[in-house]
């Protein structure tokens, strides 16, 4: 049997609040549109993945972008979905016809977002607009200046504008300026070095605490130390302590008895993910959780793999770390001067090197399903596609249930 993925794109808002998820169904774990019929693709979509909630699972209850042709609609599929769940996106339209437009409506009347995905700016699909609830542009194919007649249209009938294929915050900045309200592609990935930067302080103490949890031997008195420098530290322990003893009430005496109560693995999981969202901020929190799913989804492999049983205890700070370069906006290598890590953690970071390196690349790649030589990583260690799905679900599910 052919295994099937789904690969996901976060959509933002000017604020880079995450609006929701475009799923894409693949075939493989190339990031592309398999060669099948698209309505087969959807079918297998939705039969293979949301009767099992993973679709809401990987949406983490954001919104799922899911694309429909003409002949998906007419077989009612998007009703089996929760109407304030998911975007219905119109695939493989050249031109609106009668039928399409009988059918927009009848999808709008029931309450459910449209969103017109081959717009080419012809004054034919003027007549879809009012039952729509966004138009996506790819601003590949069309010049953004091209959109200035159908502008007025949508604002007055409040049809969101979608920019595809964002590349660099830049142009992020600039189609906000010519009115496009969402923005989706790989410009969250790109780091925006800022020159001469420093670290604050609490950075890098938060820093300084990461790196210090992730010491074998664990140091207690040493850990403690850095949590009873911050209030948010303290009380975040203390309520992790209450929140694992079971039934017992634990008299704590002391930040340290708190920190050997928890026990290195959970200390080290509560300690680095708090340290994070301390270092996020709202530009980044869809990276914070990004980077929260590739510590999670790299344990598992690291875990259940013997080829990289060997690099475990390393797995889950080098996913968390994996995007630090982009929350901090400063260079990996300066960052790496204020965290003493092992050598295959900092190598794997660096340069993605090493046998952590390659679980760290497969990983990140298979998350944002971008990624030319996953299938070739996977062969290679001879990993069960499936269940790195399975895998990659359940740290959606985790990372959702953290609620930070």
């Amino acid at each position: 049997m052919q295994n099937t993925y789904i690969a996901r794109q976060a959509i933002f808002d000017y604020k880079s609040n995450t609006v929701g998820y475009e799923l894409l169904f693949r075939d493989s774990l190339n990031n592309h549109f398999p060669e099948v019929d698209p309505d087969m693709a959807t079918s297998k979509l939705i039969i293979q993945n949301y009767l099992h909630d993973d679709i809401a699972t990987i949406s983490m209850g954001k919104l799922a972008f899911i694309n429909f042709t003409e002949h998906c609609l007419i077989n009612k599929y998007p009703l089996m979905f929760d109407k304030d769940s998911i975007v219905i996106e119109l695939v493989g339209q050249k031109e609106p016809t009668t039928r399409l437009l009988k059918i927009i409506k009848y999808y709008h009347e029931k309450g459910y977002k449209i969103a017109l995905t081959e717009y080419d700016v012809n004054d034919h699909w003027d007549v879809l607009l009012p039952y729509l609830a966004m138009v996506k542009v790819d601003i590949e194919k069309i010049n953004p200046k091209r959109l200035h007649p159908i502008k007025a249209k949508t604002k007055a009938l409040n049809v969101k504008l979608v920019a595809e294929k964002v590349e660099t915050k830049y142009q992020l900045q600039s189609l906000a300026e010519i009115g496009f309200n969402y923005f989706q592609g790989y410009f969250y990935h790109q780091p925006e070095i800022i020159e001469g930067q420093t670290l604050t302080p609490i950075k890098n103490h938060m820093l300084h605490l990461m790196s210090e949890t992730f010491n074998t031997p664990l140091n207690y008195n040493v850990v403690a130390d850095i949590i009873g420098q911050d209030v948010n530290l303290t009380i975040g322990l203390l309520k992790m302590v209450n929140n694992v003893s079971t039934g017992v009430r634990v008299e704590v005496t002391s930040l340290k008895q708190a920190a050997a109560y928890l026990g290195e693995e959970k200390l080290k999981q509560f300690v680095s993910i708090l340290a994070l969202s301390k270092l996020a901020s709202d530009s980044t929190d869809e990276i914070s959780k990004q980077a929260l799913i590739t510590a999670k989804l790299m344990t598992s492999l690291a875990t259940e793999s013997a080829v990289f049983k060997e690099i475990k205890d390393f797995a889950f700070i080098t996913g968390l770390l994996s995007s630090i370069e982009i929350i901090l906006s400063m260079p990996i290598a300066d960052i790496m001067k204020s965290m003493p890590l092992a050598k295959p953690i900092e190598n794997a970071l660096v340069d993605h090197s090493g046998l952590l390196g390659d679980l760290l690349l497969l990983t990140t790649n298979y998350i944002i399903g971008n990624g030319d030589n996953i299938d070739k990583l996977i062969a290679q260690f001879s990993l069960d596609a499936k269940f790195i799905q399975q895998e990659f679900i359940a740290a959606s599910q985790w990372c959702n249930d953290l609620d930070l």
